[in-house]
C-alpha cells in the first residue's frame, strides 16, 4: 500500500464524516465522500481535487455499487472504507413505529454491509475497514432500542468480518464515539444532552475532529483487528444511565 491512500467515507456531509474527510485530505490522501443529499457535491468542490462526491443512500445496494464504481474509476483503487452513515430514530419500544425500526437497521447495519460487499473486490492486503459504532450498541439507554440494536449488530458484524478478512491481511475494527454534538444529536433536548454529559467521566461532549483523529490512527494499525475502540470520554466505564 502506498503512502497516499484512497478513502471511502459514508455519511460524510457533516459531523464526524466531514471532519475525517477534511483531515485525510490535509494529509494528502484522496477521499470519496458519500452521502444521500446533493450538498455532498458542493462540499467536494470546497475540499478540492483530492475529493470525489458520491451521492447515494447506503440502504440502496445498487446505488452503493454505482458509487464505488465511481471511486475506482476516479482514483484507481480503494484502501480505507469508513462506515459512518447513521440514522437515529428514538422512542420507547411500545411506541416506536416499525417503519422507524426498519429504517434505522437498513441504514446503520444493512447499509454498512452494502458498502463492504461492493468494496470487497477492490480491497487488497493492507486495506482497512472501520465501522463507526455507538456506546448504546454495547450498553443500554432507554428509548433507543432501534439505534442500539443496529449498532450492536454492527459490532457483531465487525468481529465476524475481522476473522474473514484476516487471511487477506485486511483489518476490520469498530471505533465507538461518545456523545458528539452533531446534526443527529441536535434532535435531543437540552435536558437529555445534559443528563448524558453528567454521566461522562470527562464531563464534556466529544468533538468530531477528536473522533476523526482516532479513525486515522486505527486505519494505519496492522496488528489490530476485530477491536472495539471507544473514544467516549470514559462513558462506557461509567455506571450512570440517563432516565
Amino acid at each position: 500500500m502506498s503512502d497516499t491512500r484512497v478513502w471511502l467515507i459514508t455519511g460524510a456531509s457533516r459531523g464526524i464524516g466531514l471532519a475525517l474527510a477534511q483531515q485525510v485530505i490535509a494529509d494528502g490522501d484522496y477521499a470519496a465522500i458519500l452521502a444521500r443529499g446533493d450538498a455532498v457535491h458542493q462540499l467536494a468542490d470546497e475540499l478540492g481535487d483530492n475529493c470525489l462526491a458520491c451521492q447515494a443512500d447506503v440502504s440502496d445496494a445498487d446505488a452503493v455499487a454505482a458509487a464505488i464504481a465511481q471511486v475506482i474509476d476516479r482514483f484507481g483503487g480503494l484502501d480505507v472504507v469508513v462506515n459512518n452513515a447513521g440514522l437515529h430514530r428514538g422512542g420507547r419500544v411500545g411506541k416506536l413505529p416499525l417503519d422507524d425500526w426498519q429504517a434505522v437497521l437498513d441504514t446503520n447495519l444493512s447499509g454498512a454491509l452494502n458498502v463492504i460487499r461492493s468494496a470487497d473486490p477492490h480491497l487488497e492486503a493492507g486495506a482497512a475497514i472501520i465501522n463507526i459504532g455507538a456506546v448504546v450498541g454495547l450498553r443500554g439507554f432507554p428509548g433507543d432500542s432501534a439505534y442500539a440494536a443496529s449498532k450492536a449488530g454492527l459490532a457483531g458484524l465487525t468481529r465476524s468480518l475481522a476473522i474473514e478478512y484476516a487471511r487477506r491481511d485486511i483489518c476490520v475494527n469498530l471505533v465507538i464515539p461518545g456523545l458528539v454534538l452533531t446534526e443527529m444529536t441536535g434532535a435531543l433536548s437540552d435536558k437529555a444532552l445534559e443528563a448524558m454529559r453528567n454521566i461522562i467521566p470527562l464531563s464534556r461532549y466529544g468533538d468530531a475532529g477528536e473522533i476523526a483523529e482516532v479513525i486515522r490512527s486505527v486505519s494505519r494499525s496492522r496488528y489490530m483487528t476485530g477491536a472495539f475502540i471507544p473514544v467516549d470520554g470514559g462513558l462506557m466505564s461509567s455506571f450512570g444511565v440517563p432516565a
